[in-house]
């Protein structure tokens, strides 16, 4: 059976190690550094589902959310939006913009992984 595809959107390298550590066994992994390269990598390998952050240089999170839901191919992957614990706004307007979830920074292994596999689920 193929694994599911999972896409880590970070400008963090060390956020996007650990991500891809705690998920690495389960499901295979992409990531990219900004909100410009995950919208394009999100176009091109079209994910099972996406985990990004919303703070990010080039493009962040939010512009690249909304994006994603703009094309077809990506319009239904399920996006998890990745925050610090100070950024409730910014998380209101993820919800309005399309994100299926959010998780907050520091990232929570148990957290991450019954999200993410409650997303893969509903959607595979």
């Amino acid at each position: 059976m193929d694994k599911k595809k999972i896409l880590l959107v970070d400008d963090s390298e060390t956020i996007l190690l650990f991500e891809t550590l705690m998920l690495k066994n389960d499901y295979e992994i992409i990531t990219a550094k900004n909100g410009r390269i995950g919208l394009e990598t999100a176009i091109k390998e079209v994910p099972d589902l996406i985990v990004m952050d919303i703070m990010m240089p080039e493009m962040d999170g939010i512009e690249a959310l909304k994006a994603i839901r703009k094309a077809p191919q990506t319009k239904n992957i399920p996006i998890i939006m990745a925050t610090t614990k100070n950024e409730q706004s910014r998380v209101e307007r993820c919800y309005e913009y399309g994100c299926s979830d959010y998780i907050t920074k520091p990232i929570d292994k148990i957290e991450l992984k019954t999200k993410v596999g409650k997303f893969i689920a509903v959607h595979s």
